[in-house]
């Protein structure tokens, strides 16, 4: 098998982004997202696009996307354009499902969570009403039912710029999966298929806790049209209890402090050179050697790991 940590071959323009989710304060983990996707744009010349990923007010913390903003900020992160906040872009996940729709690619379910583990050991949904939409379902939009996507087709794979080579039978391995919610909310892999499209992202870095998601979000862009991007998963940062550090599991907030040891920090558990950085002037300084040293196949290829520094 061919290398798959290559560096990702120079596509013109390079836009990559970080989308975080407004479910409380950045913390380490999220930061070394950040530092990742924004050290491998501009370091091809790229555009870095931030998103707030804002489509479940149940899990929101107020206050939390302008908290997210703020630490950007005091960490020097600069953004090109507007930030874009997924709670204003109902219209365009509208009409990607009335595509889908249109061509028979999806269906309404009444199916709870509870109905699929009752149905399937392995909690892959059986395909229940995929044949036959309850009668009472009426017509589209189907308010009030999920909608699931058909996941029938070719294994998806793709080739991770640090995992390697990766491949899965939707089918098999998932089933119908849903794209909107019977309580009207937009599932991720619908959105942020749709905002990548539309925003032209040619690669998507992120954490390795979201590579299981890699092969409906490609599903989804074949059925829409849309072009595939590149896929770089990078390793998930585990606290002491040897769990991934998440914003539910109570992983402690940035804090506003002195900004530059804890990017060397998150630079270090990335496996790039640090000599000199802590000797910066300011943070543009900072930022502007990194670009300049950032490695993309210096990135360690296993799933998580702790920080080393």
């Amino acid at each position: 098998m061919a290398d798959g940590r290559q560096v990702v071959e120079d596509r013109a323009p390079y836009v990559g982004r970080f989308a975080p989710s407004p479910t409380g304060p950045l913390h380490f983990g999220s930061l070394v997202a950040a530092v990742a996707s924004y050290a491998q744009a501009k370091s091809q010349g790229g555009r870095w696009l931030l998103r707030i990923e804002d489509i479940d007010p149940p899990r929101e913390v107020a206050g939390a996307s302008d908290e997210i903003l703020r630490a950007l900020e005091h960490y020097g992160f600069e953004w090109d354009g507007e930030v874009c906040y997924q709670s204003r872009r109902h219209l365009a996940y509208e009409a990607a499902l009335e595509q889908l729709y249109q061509h028979r690619w999806v269906y309404p379910c009444r199916c709870s969570r509870k109905m699929v583990r009752q149905l399937s050991e392995r909690g892959i949904y059986p395909g229940t009403c995929r044949h036959a939409a309850p009668a009472e379902a009426g017509s589209f939009p189907f308010q009030g039912y999920a909608m699931r996507v058909l996941s029938a087709g070719p294994v998806r794979s793709f080739r991770d710029v640090v995992q390697g080579d990766v491949s899965e039978d939707l089918q098999r391995e998932v089933g119908d999966f849903v794209v909107r919610r019977a309580d009207g909310l937009w599932a991720y892999q619908l959105a942020i298929v749709v905002d990548d499209a539309e925003q032209g992202v040619t690669e998507v870095v992120r954490g390795a806790d979201l590579l299981a998601s890699t092969a409906r979000q490609i599903h989804l862009q074949h059925l829409l049209g849309y072009p595939s991007p590149s896929y770089f998963h990078l390793p998930v940062v585990m606290g002491d209890n040897g769990e991934k550090l998440s914003k539910q599991g109570g992983a402690p907030a940035l804090t506003a402090g002195d900004s530059l040891p804890v990017l060397i920090r998150a630079l270090g558990f990335l496996n790039q050179p640090l000599f000199g950085l802590e000797s910066a002037a300011d943070l543009q300084q900072f930022w502007l050697e990194v670009f300049k040293r950032w490695q993309a196949d210096r990135v360690p290829s296993l799933p998580s790991c702790r920080p080393r520094i």
